[in-house]
């Protein structure tokens, strides 16, 4: 059995291309990946600033973007972020919402998600007031398919210390008002799950009336923390089984777009292989695909340097010579992880903490 697969670009940090959007979809669409949603959290007009409209050099990348997609088999949708809007959903609120509705339509989506992860909830019946917001959402723009990101996606108590604590209930009376064709999102017992198992997603299930969307927080590599790690390894803790117990499975990806690529393909080839799955070897053959030869088996030597010890522990010296061995390979791979060494993709808590 499989899952719909997909990627849900959601990370704090820089903001790729337009052309390695377009390369990541042509490259994943053949390994089942059906969807794509555009979130980055460094898109101000889909959070913080989300009442204001793009840039028209944007909407038209948006629709080129959606367009390849769709030539691709790949369902396109955007995360919309309306920045602590459920503490104050008033008239002005909603003809802002109204406008925003309007753009996204003819952006060309076939999804929409209304994502209300990674903001300060302070208002009484969150569950109720968010479940409104979504259902008067889903009356003004017609979608395939509509889905949203609760403020508490994950059981991890990290999200009520930084947030505040978590409504009593609040997943069970989300999912029990929220109308049943509204997919939800779900990262797993953490925000960053090292392990995703049947029983679990059975119990998220159970307690949402409906299979989870999950929004699996790798290979992303956002953070001041996980920014200075490049997270290449092959999935790992995400048994084919859990498809049983899903309704789609997107990764959020690294910050680096063609090494994402790598780990994508080992996600479709443990869904595809079951209990014959392996995830060293899975890596190997992804890299070779995506990279060639000579330029995988680099990659897989220095697969503890670049994955394990990270930036903070790698010598100057040992630095340089990383850096020369990458230049010489004429590859956006190579490229990246010479821009990692480089600290390119250093993601701050002041970019956390704004975008």
């Amino acid at each position: 059995m499989s899952t719909t697969l997909g990627i849900i670009e959601g990370f704090y940090g820089p903001l790729w291309s337009w052309d390695e959007r377009r390369h990541l979809v042509q490259k994943l669409a053949p390994h089942g990946y059906g969807f794509y949603l555009y979130a980055p959290k460094a898109d101000p007009f889909l959070r913080r600033r989300w009442q204001e409209p793009h840039p028209p050099e944007i909407v038209s990348e948006l629709k080129n973007f959606a367009r390849t997609c769709r030539e691709q088999g790949v369902r396109f949708g955007v995360g919309l972020s309306p920045y602590e809007i459920f503490n104050r959903f008033d008239d002005a609120a909603r003809e802002a919402l109204t406008q925003k509705l309007t753009w996204l339509k003819r952006i060309g989506i076939e999804e929409l998600a209304i994502l209300f992860d990674d903001m300060r909830a302070d208002t009484p019946e969150l569950a109720q007031t968010q479940a409104d917001i979504v259902h008067w959402v889903r009356d003004q723009v017609s979608v395939p398919r509509l889905s949203v990101c609760p403020s508490y996606y994950s059981d991890d108590p990290v999200l009520d210390r930084v947030f505040g604590d978590r409504p009593s209930d609040y997943l069970y009376n989300l999912g029990r008002l929220l109308d049943h064709e509204i997919d939800v999102f779900w990262t797993g017992e953490e925000v960053c799950s090292r392990e995703i198992t049947p029983g679990h997603l059975r119990r998220v299930g159970d307690l949402l009336g409906r299979k989870p969307v999950l929004w699996d927080n790798y290979p992303v590599n956002d953070g001041d923390r996980m920014s200075r790690h490049l997270h290449l390894r092959g999935f790992t803790g995400r048994p084919a089984a859990n498809a049983a117990y899903l309704h789609g499975h997107g990764i959020n990806p690294a910050l680096q777009p063609t090494l994402s690529q790598i780990p994508a393909i080992t996600l479709a080839e443990s869904y595809r292989q079951g209990p014959d799955y392996q995830y060293v070897h899975s890596f190997r053959h992804a890299a070779r695909e995506v990279l060639g030869l000579e330029l995988a088996d680099q990659l897989h030597t220095d697969l503890l340097v670049l994955q394990d010890a990270g930036l903070g522990r790698i010598s100057d010296e040992k630095k340089h010579s990383l850096k020369a061995c990458y230049e010489a390979f004429e590859h956006p791979a190579a490229r990246e992880v010479v821009r990692w060494l480089n600290g390119d993709y250093q993601v701050t808590d002041e970019m956390v903490q704004t975008q």
